[in-house]
């Protein structure tokens, strides 16, 4: 059978669950160098030094431009975009009918009727099917990830400088005028002669810049800040150390986008291609359901209940309203049990028994989607994502969705660790045995100083 869209593949397995169990994808690449120290001082820099992050290559870029931009943004986003345009930036969170979330990215307004919209592939395919096939007086230009078109070089580079020395470094290289920092406004830097855009946002409790030009001016640019960074202690992230930045400041990458089942969504289906990102995408851990539902995920699952604004007619709109008063899960960070991530450690060596699941330092996930069940008294309370081991923390932590009642810093659950029945036909897989291990419920992001901090920049 001939697989032309994602709704022949879905046809042809029978169960969109089942397919992404046992895809041959791994977890989501970042081609970039896997370490340029180590990954734990990597990790370190973002929050006692300076990082410079290179996210160039692992992102799909989609610009729209023209007189239906904004309309087309607010039809499709459960946040509102009034007032939107030029150097202003925020997050688009899109729906489907019935209020499970498709994805997120950030927009970046190039004018008052031109943006940028950078994220992993979900949310640019997203748009860029509604600007072909509605009414909107608009066009696309898409600036693929390089995964996806390894030969072909990007539009622009797309650096960030993170850490409490970000900005000092940042204003030491700077060639023009004064660094826009207020959170998530935008502005320009001049580096080495190269004019580039910025955007104000940080992480690790401290301001940092992500900046953005022409993609033949990084180069340069990457040489001026290392060279200025060698007196701020700054670092490259490489690979490893990035795949874990995401759980540290509690975002959570990988929902899966809840657009493989109903009929409103048959034709998105059909328009997307059987071996895209949708297509190929992998589903692992412990969660293992035959209805795949039950991976969609809400707004309020993902703490986006509070930017979802009813004053604009939206997809998924009437069935946001329904949900609006709950109840609802909270986003909350796990902090594993130390002596029971040493057990699983120990498993894998032991003679007998099918070892544990390994669990790779620093990211331990190994599907595009995890989900591993959350358990309290043996009762799921939840779905934790994304393990990794902190060297801030010094612990392995996790994001996780969690029922209400148990949603409460200092609360004890256990997540169970691996996949049932020794483990799925995915080739990061190898045969396992589940173990449970306890953990710890905390508030996100799990450093302080980034809860108090991250919005209130100036």
């Amino acid at each position: 059978m001939s697989q032309q869209s994602l709704e022949d593949r879905i046809r042809q397995f029978g169960n969109p669950a089942t397919m992404m169990q046992n895809a041959q994808t791994g977890r989501y690449q970042f081609p970039i160098a896997p370490e340029f120290s180590t990954w734990m001082e990597e990790q370190r820099a973002w929050r006692e030094t300076a990082a410079l992050m290179d996210q160039s290559f692992h992102m799909t870029d989609l610009y729209v431009q023209g007189a239906d931009t904004i309309r087309l943004l607010s039809d499709l986003g459960v946040n509102s975009f009034a007032g939107f345009g030029r150097n202003k930036a925020k997050q688009l969170i899109c729906c489907n009918h019935e209020g499970c979330v498709i994805g997120d990215a950030i927009v970046f307004g190039l004018e008052d009727d031109a943006v940028n919209i950078v994220g992993r592939p979900v949310l640019p395919n997203w748009v860029q099917y509604h600007a072909e096939k509605g009414d909107y007086d608009v066009t696309v230009e898409r600036d693929i990830r390089t995964l996806e078109n390894p030969d072909k070089p990007r539009k622009t580079y797309r650096f960030e400088v993170q850490g409490p020395n970000a900005l000092k470094l940042l204003e030491t290289v700077n060639e023009g005028g004064p660094l826009t920092t207020k959170f998530f406004n935008m502005g320009e830097i001049t580096i080495a002669g190269c004019k580039a855009r910025t955007l104000s946002h940080g992480m690790g409790g401290a301001q940092g810049l992500e900046l953005w030009g022409p993609f033949e001016d990084g180069a340069a640019v990457r040489a001026a800040i290392l060279k200025a960074g060698e007196a701020f202690g700054l670092r490259q992230v490489g690979a490893r150390a990035y795949s874990t930045a995401a759980a540290e400041s509690g975002w959570i990458p990988s929902p899966l986008p809840a657009i493989f089942t109903g009929k409103g969504m048959q034709a998105y289906r059909e328009w997307l291609p059987a071996n895209g990102f949708e297509g190929v995408s992998s589903l692992g851990g412990s969660l293992m359901s035959d209805n795949v539902q039950d991976y969609y995920l809400t707004p309020w699952d993902l703490d986006y209940g509070r930017v979802v604004k009813f004053d604009h007619d939206f997809i998924g709109r009437e069935a946001l309203e329904k949900m609006a008063d709950g109840p609802h899960r909270r986003k909350m960070t796990l902090v594993w049990n130390r002596d029971d991530v040493l057990s699983v450690f120990a498993g894998m060596m032991d003679d007998e028994d099918l070892p544990a699941k390994l669990m790779e330092m620093p990211a331990a996930h190994y599907a595009t989607h995890p989900y591993d069940r959350v358990q309290d008294g043996g009762k799921d309370v939840g779905v934790s994502i994304s393990p990794v081991f902190s060297a801030n923390e010094r612990a392995w932590i996790s994001l996780a969705i969690l029922d209400d009642a148990v949603a409460q810093p200092g609360a004890e659950v256990s997540v169970l660790w691996g996949e049932p029945d020794g483990g799925s036909a995915k080739p990061n897989v190898e045969p396992h045995r589940q173990t449970a291990v306890r953990a710890t419920v905390q508030p996100w992001p799990i450093h302080e100083a980034s809860r108090k901090f991250y919005r209130t920049q100036s």
